[in-house]
């Protein structure tokens, strides 16, 4: 995992749930090509065509609130979103993103300082995010410890697959 992230913005706003981000009606898809391919469709149907990978989703508050579905952090995952960043996430959806392996960042105060198509570099070791374009630097909250090492190692089933081989 690359502890510095670096990419263009991508902005949503507040109460995205994981019906916007992967729509209910594409569950029976399992191959991760055809998940990718309905990334935040709910919230933005324009989002995979304009999408470039290594993007950077920015949302307000609440990302990820509504059913606890893995696809909704796969689909993000598989159409190559490098990081998430919110004003804060619902609680499952922010443990299934750490679980998988798909960097994420709270940083309250987030909406503010960045626009849509801006470009930022985020330290996630620190939190600390900085808007290149508006050279603008915010606090985000640290990752924990542990959740910091899942993330380091891809996700829990790596760690764990490594933690038994060892």
């Amino acid at each position: 995992m690359k502890k510095t992230v670096c990419g263009k913005v991508y902005k949503f706003g507040n109460n995205i749930d994981t019906d916007q981000i992967y729509p209910g009606r594409y569950l029976e898809f399992t191959n991760v090509e055809d998940v990718a391919k309905h990334a935040l469709e709910g919230a933005d149907p324009t989002f995979v065509d304009r999408f470039k990978p290594g993007g950077i989703v920015v949302a307000g508050t609440n990302f990820g609130c509504g059913s606890s579905r893995e696809h909704a952090p796969i689909s993000l995952q598989a159409v190559g979103v490098s990081l998430l960043i919110a004003e804060s996430f619902a609680r499952i959806f922010y443990r299934n993103c750490i679980n998988l392996g798909l960097p994420l960042l709270v940083c309250p105060g987030i909406s503010e300082l960045v626009d849509e198509g801006d470009e930022i570099e985020v330290n996630l070791e620190n939190g600390i995010v900085m808007n290149v374009t508006a050279n603008k630097k915010h606090q985000g909250e640290r990752i924990s410890g542990y959740a910091f090492h899942i993330l380091e190692s891809g996700g829990i089933k790596p760690l764990l697959r490594a933690a038994s081989s060892a």
